[in-house]
């Protein structure tokens, strides 16, 4: 069984792209909703809801563990496989570190984005004004010849349809959640051999959680599940 946590609802992307990659394999997902975001919670507390939501996973049987959040990974994936004796992969270490070690000579430029990740937790996927802001946002890059506009945070991919037309003949929209299932393949051994069934975890409002499949448009996940999304104390 392969678990993968977030956050909240942007690792369903991630999810998705496994269940594809993977289609026998039994997965969880697990949002720890009572905590989202995690972006200003401090690395101490982020490094004990990842361990304590990773030892959950273990106890329900899971051998492959995706962390499907850049910034528990950041914090504390180390201590996740420290600790615990599956396999962990996820969608990039520290990033600074990645790019010493991985860019070479090309130049990385690090854009936050504050408030991206918010209109997917709250499913305000049709803002009107959000396309001329994210326009504003990406224009000094592109501007400045970037090439490719890397989807840094597994909540992005859901703003791709959005996105793609303002990079469009100017940079490639790269979206690695697709990497991940590719890992993820190469590490799952028996865990990709099951049923096909999904479950669906959340500290807090299960419903919401599986509401948003379809909002998302992850109607090949819904077909998946094997109860309704229950909550979890993890």
């Amino acid at each position: 069984m392969i678990g993968i946590f977030d956050s909240g609802l942007g690792g369903l992307s991630v999810l998705a792209a496994i269940a594809r990659t993977l289609p026998d394999a039994d997965l969880i997902y697990l949002a720890d909703t009572a905590h989202v975001p995690y972006g200003d919670k401090s690395d101490a507390f982020i490094q004990n809801r990842v361990l304590a939501i990773g030892r959950h996973l273990v106890a329900r049987g899971c051998t492959l563990i995706v962390v499907a959040c850049n910034t528990a990974t950041a914090a504390a994936v180390a201590e996740l496989r420290a600790a615990l004796p599956t396999s962990s992969t996820a969608r990039s270490e520290r990033l600074a570190k990645l790019v010493e070690l991985h860019a070479g000579t090309l130049q990385v430029d690090i854009l936050p984005c504050p408030g991206w990740a918010t209109k997917v937790e709250t499913l305000n996927l049709n803002d009107p004004d959000f396309a001329e802001s994210a326009r504003l946002h990406l224009h000094a890059s592109l501007e400045a010849g970037a090439d490719q506009i890397v989807l840094g945070c597994t909540h992005y991919s859901f703003l791709a349809p959005v996105l793609a037309p303002i990079v469009a003949g100017r940079a490639e929209l790269v979206d690695v959640a697709d990497a991940v299932a590719r890992q993820c393949e190469r590490l799952a051994g028996d865990s990709a051999h099951g049923s096909g069934r999904l479950t669906l975890l959340a500290t807090a409002d299960p419903q919401r959680l599986q509401a948003a499949l379809l909002a998302l448009g992850l109607n090949a996940l819904i077909n998946k599940l094997c109860a309704p999304a229950q909550h979890t104390t993890a």
